[in-house]
């Protein structure tokens, strides 16, 4: 049975929500779901705005059907071709045979990857920046976005409406419960952490090209953003804006301390318990504690980029990184983090390289300060390494304030 949702006189959402999915893109834990936005406009001309993944393809053409209630579907607006919003696209033009393709030529390469059946070439309408469709009522501008975060991403501005179709941007992890508008949820507390780490971990790596999309939106009068994940935004529109901003260029959300962790016995894990107490004493507050090895790394690269400073203490392992934590600075790296102060915690019981190897491999990272002496504890804590974490509470704590 249909399942639509209205989100203006002639815009409708018409796409589905996933709650058994486990793991997002075969990566990332979802434990709150996602949703797969579709929009259909009805105007002289139908046009809909992406697909849906292949998991929710009978919802999504049931809604679709609902909405048309007999009319034909003119138009399919690509966005972006990830399997998640094209999977059902064959099956779309099966069924609508006379439907034509609004996409640029990096998205019609894209559909030749994706699929053997033929489109004719006369129904492709193939577009680039600041080209227009008029549908009647609507007029369509397309701006081009690569690399937020595929290369062929473009994003649809309906000149009418002042609605953003944002593609990937200004999405989020979760499920729509009920609700289709943020300002309807409590968003801040329910989802914006969800927000930051759909952000952080798909689109981090590309802040560079997320800061020209932005550029261009300021260009352009929007009253409303419906993204291809979560929520549609139509009120505060700067509060989810900005934080894209400081996402986008790596700027800390807060002058706090996250501290991930990794620990083999529990005495690394020690250490830093010992750290976050002396960080609360000091007065710093919202201190962040992970276990590496218990935690998706998702939600370590999220806060990554929420904290200024970050305190890894690990185990030297095989004569290396404890994997988990070597897998976690790896992602990091990926996802080019920068902007960070960091201070370094090792253990070992012999030969002791942890230390040196994380310090090789975040002194790569962008504008990033190590501060500090590493500490370096020898199996368990004493006396000496408990005096050695105050100080180190107390370097925090000054650049904190700085």
């Amino acid at each position: 049975m249909y399942n639509t949702k209205q989100i203006t006189n002639d815009l409708h959402w018409v796409g589905a929500n996933d709650r058994r999915i486990s793991l997002f893109e075969g990566v990332y834990d979802v434990p709150l779901g996602v949703s797969y936005n579709s929009y259909l406009i009805l105007d002289d001309k139908t046009v809909l705005l992406d697909t849906v993944d292949k998991a929710v393809s009978h919802q999504f053409f049931e809604n679709v059907a609902h909405i048309l209630n007999g009319r034909n579907l003119d138009y399919l607006i690509i966005n972006h071709m990830e399997p998640d919003h094209c999977a059902e696209i064959e099956n779309l033009v099966n069924k609508y045979p006379n439907i034509k393709i609004v996409c640029n030529t990096k998205t019609q390469t894209m559909l030749g990857q994706f699929f053997d059946f033929e489109i004719p070439n006369e129904q492709f309408v193939i577009v680039k920046e600041g080209d227009t469709l008029e549908t009647g009522k609507h007029k369509f501008t397309f701006v081009m976005a690569p690399m937020v975060h595929w290369p062929e991403v473009m994003v649809t501005y309906d000149t009418t409406d002042k609605i953003l179709f944002s593609a990937d941007a200004f999405g989020s992890f979760g499920a729509i419960d009920g609700n289709i508008f943020a300002d309807e949820v409590d968003f801040d507390h329910r989802y914006m952490d969800e927000a930051r780490r759909y952000y952080t971990n798909i689109v981090g790596k590309y802040g560079p090209q997320v800061q020209m999309l932005l550029k261009k939106a300021q260009g352009l009068d929007i009253e409303m953003i419906c993204p291809l994940h979560g929520y549609v935004w139509r009120k505060d529109l700067n509060v989810f804006i900005d934080k894209y901003q400081k996402w986008s260029v790596y700027e800390p959300e807060i002058q706090s301390v996250l501290i991930p962790y990794t620990s083999v016995y529990g005495n690394t894990q020690n250490c830093a318990e010992i750290l976050a107490g002396e960080l609360a004493k000091l007065g710093v507050k919202d201190i962040k504690m992970y276990d590496a090895s218990v935690t998706h790394p998702s939600y370590i690269v999220s806060d990554a980029f929420k904290y200024s400073h970050i305190v890894f203490a690990t185990t030297t392992y095989n004569m290396g990184i404890f994997v988990n934590m070597e897998n976690l600075l790896n992602d990091l790296t990926a996802h080019n983090i920068q902007n960070r102060k960091i201070a370094v915690i090792e253990n070992g019981s012999w030969a002791i390289t942890a230390g040196n190897l994380i310090t090789e491999i975040v002194s790569k990272w962008k504008n990033t300060e190590i501060i500090g002496n590493k500490i370096t504890v020898k199996s368990s804590v004493k006396q000496t390494q408990r005096e050695e974490l105050e100080t180190l509470a107390k370097e925090i704590v000054r650049t904190i304030s700085e």
